[in-house]
């Protein structure tokens, strides 16, 4: 049996760890309040849309990887092109991903619509939409990356450079800075604010003569949350890049624009994107 003094004893190491723990706890909160939040992501960069008052910044100047982000780019020089969205498209064995092996659910011979073809690519990240776009384009591959760092010049995105209309290829690269100029650029475009901000999709489509139904859901899972008013959202990995997240969303009242990149773990962008919005709520009960 204890004594009356082991008692005490235990009690004390107990109450000091426990102070321990609370005092590490307030630690970690000052910390956050005088140098931002604790992000994974290499690249970060959170601006208040309306004023361009930059909230929070690190590595925004770098430029880096941007994976499907490039999505983006791709959707809005379709959408100027003005190429008919309710032309059909059939899918090909040249856009199959052989450099990185990616995954697809569009059989070759699947067709669809040029505006199913696009929600695909901005919703579920599907490469093989992606690729289609370029390839049926007015130029082909080679006219269609043209018009993307020719878009890219005319926003002011002087950091950026585009090699493909997937993000597959690493070459696809930007900063912070330039990635809230394109978020802001395409949040002025109805279509990809709505197809970014799908929850899921079931498609049907065709493959030969065969009908066939395929389902998706939004890359970014926050979108299919109800905990989140998100106007614009465009995930994006490959091993070079890491997870990378543009969102522009409302916190506390306030439109703000999102830059994650080079984030790890299957989750980490999403992660910090839950971690900038604590951090905020945190700083405006002060």
């Amino acid at each position: 049996m204890y004594t009356s003094r082991m008692k005490q004893t235990l009690c004390s190491i107990l109450l000091l760890g426990a102070l321990a723990v609370v005092l590490f706890i307030h630690n970690v909160v000052v910390a956050e309040a005088r140098s931002g939040p604790r992000l994974k992501s290499r690249v970060a960069l959170i601006v208040d849309q309306s004023s361009g008052e930059i909230i929070y910044e690190k590595n925004a100047s770098e430029a880096a990887p941007i994976a499907s982000v490039t999505k983006l780019m791709t959707a809005m020089v379709i959408i100027d092109s003005g190429v008919p969205l309710l032309e059909s498209i059939t899918i090909a064995k040249a856009d199959v991903d052989r450099y990185k092996g990616s995954r697809s659910k569009l059989g070759v011979g699947t067709t669809l619509l040029r505006a199913e073809v696009l929600k695909l690519a901005l919703m579920a990240s599907e490469n093989r939409a992606s690729a289609a776009l370029a390839r049926v384009f007015p130029g082909g591959k080679v006219g269609f990356v043209i018009a993307m760092n020719s878009k890219a010049k005319s926003l002011g995105m002087n950091d950026t450079n585009f090699v493909d209309s997937t993000g597959l290829r690493p070459g696809n690269v930007s900063t912070g800075h330039d990635l809230v100029k394109l978020a802001q650029a395409a949040l002025s475009y109805p279509l990809i604010r709505q197809y970014t901000t799908t929850s899921s999709f079931q498609l049907r489509a065709k493959m030969g003569k065969r009908p066939v139904r395929l389902d998706y859901v939004n890359s970014n899972r926050l979108a299919r949350s109800s905990r989140w008013d998100i106007g614009l959202s465009k995930t994006g990995y490959i091993s070079e890049s890491g997870r990378c997240l543009v969102m522009q969303t409302t916190l506390l009242n306030k439109s703000v624009i999102m830059v994650l990149l080079d984030s790890w773990g299957k989750l980490t962008a999403l992660g910090d994107a839950g971690r900038v919005r604590r951090w905020m709520e945190r700083q405006n009960k002060k």
